[in-house]
């Protein structure tokens, strides 16, 4: 039951940050234009962050005079809010200062080039705070460090290559969390990840009616987050199978597009199409 109300908490916090903070949200400089040609404002990625930070003061506001666990009994929280700090960070400056530049090669020819992009600074800060992350669950070998490091910056950066469509990255993040959760359960990592998923789907109705996306603020940050549970809740094996999965998935879309292969097939067209304004085949014929 507990993991249901951090899940709620989540919910709730982003809900009364669309309601009242619309100045975080819809401001000139984050405005961008969707596949269809329609306005969205890419910040609200940000309230994934606030909502995480708020729910952890909170948490350990309530534990420390022994209204739940008390602080530094769940090692995971504060790894999920330093996850959601920095991917957030990343991604809002790539929101921010992002070029035309795009997918691995078109950084690499560009800082072959003597220029560095924000995407680049957003992959390689992604990688620094992978490492950090995968340091902290429990030192192993350099090899395993290096595998759940990369786990946890291709999960992120895979979110990102996701958000091209309404609502799209924060189904797929919730399809990806259901399994998640059945094995995590009420554990720490469960309770950690809890109210970051509850966030996502308090934003999902604005996401789908096309006023606002996540952005790589709130793309990142799911992704990041979900690649760290993995990392602290599932076994080796299940690691190098998710590990193998997101390295293909990644190279993957160096050479095709995820929006042309999700509409030939038509389960994932349905979903992915599922509560849009608009269902139409032709709004699904660009990356």
């Amino acid at each position: 039951m507990t993991v249901v109300v951090a899940w709620v908490v989540g919910f709730l916090a982003v809900r009364f940050l669309v309601m009242t903070g619309r100045e975080l949200v819809y401001i000139p400089t984050l405005a961008r234009e969707n596949f269809r040609g329609r306005t969205v404002y890419t910040g609200v990625g940000v309230l994934l962050v606030l909502a995480v930070l708020v729910v952890e003061a909170g948490r350990s506001g309530l534990g420390a005079i022994g209204l739940g666990d008390a602080p530094g009994v769940n090692p995971a929280r504060p790894l999920v809010l330093y996850a959601a700090l920095g991917f957030g960070l990343l991604g809002f400056v790539d929101d921010m200062l992002g070029g035309e530049d795009r997918g691995f090669r078109g950084h690499i020819v560009a800082l072959a080039r003597g220029r560095l992009t924000s995407g680049m600074v957003k992959l390689l800060g992604g990688a620094a705070i992978a490492l950090v992350l995968a340091g902290e669950v429990g030192f192993v070998t350099w090899q395993r460090l290096f595998a759940d490091a990369v786990l946890i910056a291709m999960a992120a950066n895979l979110a990102n290559l996701l958000d091209r469509r309404p609502g799209r990255v924060i189904k797929a993040s919730l399809v990806a969390y259901a399994p998640l959760a059945v094995v995590a359960g009420s554990g720490p990592i469960g309770l950690a990840i809890a109210p970051l998923m509850g966030a996502a789907m308090a934003i999902l109705p604005e996401d789908l009616r096309e006023s606002v996306m996540l952005g790589d603020t709130g793309a990142n940050v799911l992704g990041g987050v979900l690649g760290l549970a993995v990392v602290l809740e599932c076994s080796r094996t299940t690691r190098n199978g998710v590990f193998i999965a997101l390295i293909v998935l990644n190279l993957a879309s160096e050479f095709v597009s995820f929006s042309r292969v999700i509409d030939r097939v038509p389960p994932l067209r349905w979903f992915d199409r599922l509560g849009r304004l608009s269902s139409n085949a032709a709004d699904d014929t660009t990356a």
